[in-house]
């Protein structure tokens, strides 16, 4: 019996995938858990057009941020905070302040996550700061940390 997976299934298959299962195990364990559905030809050319578009979208993302890692590495970021005469920042430069150095300086907006700020910068100086746009997809931008002068 061919049946539709709704949501991942240890050790059958990811959700979207069409498998052969028992007609007891579809019926007593699949179904009433929601796990699963009949596999009719329109069911199953639907999940196929629905497979072929998440890919081509996954695609498309990946071409995108591929793009703004391209900017994003060309991309020097300068940012002012206020310092002892020792070079010593009071406080620290946070993945929040590169993100808003990043929308302010190329208009695009990073997720404050996606930033690593590892150690935390605490003095004046040049640093790259990586940003993971994708799985195995890492930009690194160069940031300029200067004294804030009164």
């Amino acid at each position: 019996m061919q049946a539709i997976l709704l949501q991942d299934v240890d050790g059958l298959g990811k959700a979207g995938t069409v498998v052969s299962v028992a007609r007891g195990y579809m019926r007593n364990f699949l179904v009433p858990r929601g796990l699963a559905e009949m596999a009719t030809e329109n069911r199953v050319a639907e999940v196929l057009r629905q497979e072929e578009r998440r890919k081509a979208a996954e695609v498309k993302a990946r071409a995108a941020a591929a793009e703004q890692a391209d900017l994003l590495s060309r991309t020097i970021l300068t940012l002012k905070a206020k310092a002892g005469d020792d070079g010593r920042l009071f406080g620290s430069i946070t993945s929040a302040d590169v993100a808003q150095a990043i929308q302010d300086a190329r208009g695009i907006g990073i997720d404050r996550r996606l930033i690593t700020v590892d150690p935390p910068i605490r003095a004046v100086g040049t640093y790259v700061v990586p940003i993971e746009l994708a799985p195995e997809l890492v930009a690194e931008v160069k940031t300029i940390v200067s004294p804030l002068l009164d």
